[in-house]
């Protein structure tokens, strides 16, 4: 029962990986996977890879420094296989609580979705400066992506802020220290932490691998590995995850 919100597909020269369509459905037949959220900078790209494959799902890439991107994003997130918001201020180069933002961060909360961003690299994407979004918008339900990423000191600040903030999850991928899911989920709770593989970045079974060695028992790796993604974007532990086209 794996729901996989943290997928990239499409080509990027910047870190020479890609994953094109026949590679998406084989990773998730590879690894038994329910569903998998995808995304890239070109969400027409994105559109056409969901439409056509039934457990695959969608988030709008959100540039805010890209003019009518709110006006685009509220048009994206009508098509019912787009489930939410990918933001990544550090590619894109932006502070994520700047006012720019705000236009998107009220169209989230109107509509009930939630947004993942990037989390673990400065300048942009610390903790702590997602933390003044989650503060500015109590209600938008923010995903950090990476939980911190590599480095112990926003690994540690990412814990600390989904503590602080009911309204903050955390997501596995990337971050290398399996014992902190753990702790993720003894701090936070049951129901906000959740796994992702980044891939093709990452390999999901790499990214398996640590939550099944974290401590968890077998209730609480299932619900780090499907039912929390699975609640979060479409609304219940038992919710369908896959469509017909």
């Amino acid at each position: 029962m794996i729901v996989d919100p943290h997928m990239h597909v499409g080509e990027f020269p910047l870190f020479d990986v890609s994953l094109d369509e026949p590679g998406l459905i084989a990773l998730f037949e590879e690894f038994d996977y329910e569903a998998g959220i995808v995304f890239h900078p070109d969400n027409a790209l994105t559109r056409g890879i969901v439409e056509r494959v039934p457990n695959a799902w969608a988030l709008y890439w959100a540039n805010p420094r890209q003019p009518g991107y709110a006006e685009e994003a509220a048009e994206f997130l009508e098509h019912p296989k787009f489930l939410g918001v990918k933001m990544h201020p550090l590619l894109d180069g932006y502070h994520p609580n700047d006012p720019s933002v705000h236009p998107l961060a009220a169209l989230l909360v109107e509509r009930q979705m939630p947004v993942l961003i990037h989390c673990g690299h400065p300048i942009f994407t610390l903790p702590w400066s997602i933390e003044e979004l989650a503060v500015e918008f109590g209600e938008l339900r923010i995903i950090l992506g990476h939980m911190g990423h590599g480095n112990i000191v926003y690994i540690n600040g990412s814990i600390d802020v989904a503590e602080r903030n009911p309204n903050v999850y955390l997501e596995t991928s990337g971050m290398p220290m399996h014992s902190k899911i753990r702790t993720a989920f003894e701090r936070v709770g049951s129901e906000r932490v959740m796994y992702g593989s980044d891939a093709p970045f990452h390999d999901p079974g790499v990214e398996l691998r640590k939550v099944e060695v974290s401590g968890l028992d077998e209730r609480a790796r299932r619900r780090v590995l499907g039912l929390n993604a699975r609640k979060l974007f479409f609304g219940s532990d038992d919710a369908p995850v896959s469509a017909l086209n």
